[in-house]
């Protein structure tokens, strides 16, 4: 008796690490950078990457497996992409694979009794792991974007800026992710405290998803120091932008606007309250992008 997950560990494991292995290597990691990302020993690395380790043709062949031993590669190496998300899109082309397809058919000639009938439903493709490391991960591209933005330190307001993003069908506050502490102007320098998590932001997520209570599909907001200039300016790139009331509670004050095709939403203050703009966008990354054309 032998069982598919035995055919993932005996020959796709070995055959995907040693595919992974070798393109960091290409991409000029050392092999102890290797081993600490593939969790594994500075041999095993050397084993891997120098084609001692066995390869499943078959597995090795298969443009889906090169293909994402490329991508992976590139994320890991430049930073983009982290272990977890690394799992989690391998586990997902594993599961894949299992479904009538590579895995289920090495599986059936191990196991002919199989043969007709080899689906294997395990997991679902569009999990909400995959939608959560997704979602981080565009979160990460956009903060990485406002920092290398030269100016963008002069459009946080005083309370802080934060950059956030939900998960395609958001609950609450903990399926938007965003910057713990969030991201302040420090001697003209965008500094951002920490790795984005899922709900630490309470505001700028509760504007969003505000927004989103009012019909407005945006998944990301970004808010901005108010000025009317760059309203003017975001209005001129074809934004339309939506006054609300600040001084009441936020999702009340923009349920009573026509917020559902804004792309800006802001307030104009009060006493005690900070006037704020709110850009919405499709994600994080899409706001960041914004702003940096923006200034």
């Amino acid at each position: 008796m032998r069982f598919v997950e035995e055919i993932v560990v005996d020959e796709f494991l070995p055959t995907f690490r040693s595919l992974l292995a070798e393109r960091l290597r290409e991409r000029g990691l050392t092999q102890s950078e290797v081993a600490d990302i593939l969790d594994i020993s500075q041999s095993a690395v050397s084993k891997y990457a120098h084609g001692e380790v066995a390869r499943n043709d078959r597995i090795g062949g298969d443009d889906r497996v090169a293909g994402l031993a490329d991508e992976l590669a590139d994320g890991l190496a430049n930073g983009e992409t982290t272990q977890v998300g690394a799992l989690v899109e391998t586990e997902i082309l594993i599961r894949e694979l299992e479904r009538g397809d590579l895995l289920a058919d090495l599986h059936a000639e191990a196991v002919p009794g199989l043969a007709g009938n080899a689906g294997f439903d395990v997991h679902d493709a569009d999990s909400d792991l995959r939608a959560a490391e997704r979602t981080l991960a565009s979160v990460r591209r956009g903060l990485t974007t406002l920092e290398t933005t030269g100016g963008f330190a002069g459009l946080i307001p005083n309370v802080g800026a934060n950059l956030v993003e939900c998960v395609p069908e958001p609950n609450g506050i903990e399926d938007v992710a965003g910057v713990p502490g969030r991201i302040f102007d420090v001697k003209g320098r965008t500094t951002v405290p920490g790795e984005p998590e899922f709900g630490v932001s309470g505001h700028v997520a509760g504007v969003l998803l505000a927004a989103r209570a009012a019909g407005n599909d945006a998944r990301a907001a970004l808010n901005l120091r108010y000025d009317p200039t760059i309203l003017e300016r975001l209005e001129a790139e074809g934004l339309h932008a939506v006054e609300f009331d600040g001084e009441t509670d936020v999702e009340a004050a923009i349920a009573a606007v026509e917020a559902a095709d804004a792309d800006v939403l802001y307030q104009a203050g009060g006493f005690g309250i900070e006037a704020i703009v709110y850009l919405l966008a499709p994600s994080a990354e899409d706001a960041a992008a914004r702003v940096r054309d923006l200034v």
